[in-house]
Parts: structure tokens; sequence; C-alpha cells
């Protein structure tokens, strides 16, 4: 099943999500090369495709996992919440409509 993962960011987290970033990502390619990542991104602070220092609010990704709680032990080795980018995440069931 899909599941959508949303980080919460802390305020001026820019500099954290930048040290951290290089094992956020190593992650997600792994799940890209399972074939188990259906999207994943940030959500810039103001409305431009490179916020600049503006930053991040925080990150949506949607994966596949075997279960919920596969999902939420995975969410919570998130590099991003053990380098203090992440304020709260949270992990849900998502089903995927469109496009079809």
């Amino acid at each position: 099943m899909l599941y959508a993962i949303t980080g919460l960011d802390v305020p001026d987290s820019l500099a954290r999500r930048q040290a951290s970033r290089p094992a956020h990502v190593a992650r997600l390619q792994a799940l890209q090369e399972q074939g188990r990542l259906m999207l994943a991104g940030p959500f810039p602070a103001i409305d431009a495709e490179d916020p600049g220092t503006a930053g991040y609010t925080g990150s949506l990704i949607v994966a596949e996992f075997a279960s919920l709680a596969e999902a939420q032990t995975w969410a919570n080795e998130e590099p991003y919440l053990a380098g203090g980018v992440y304020a709260h995440i949270n992990v849900r069931p998502f089903r995927k409509t469109f496009p079809s």
C-alpha cells in the first residue's frame, strides 16, 4: 500500500537540512531503486522553485510499504528527523486515484 509521509520543518531549518540532505537523499534513492518511491520533494517557504535562503517548510514523500507500521518505522529513521530538520513527521495511508 502507499503511504504519504509529511515532515514539518522547525523554523530556520535550512542549514540543518543541507547538512542532513546526503543521508536523506540516499534513503530516497534506495526506495526508488526498489520501485517503491512514487514522489518526493520539499515545500518551499515562498512561491518559488528555488526559495534560496527562505528555505523550506517541510517535505512530502509518497512511497509503498507493506504496512503502516513499516512506513512509520521507516519515517522514524529519517535523517531529517535525527538532524533536527523536522519538528514532526506524519504517516498516513494514501490511495492514488489520478493519474490512472
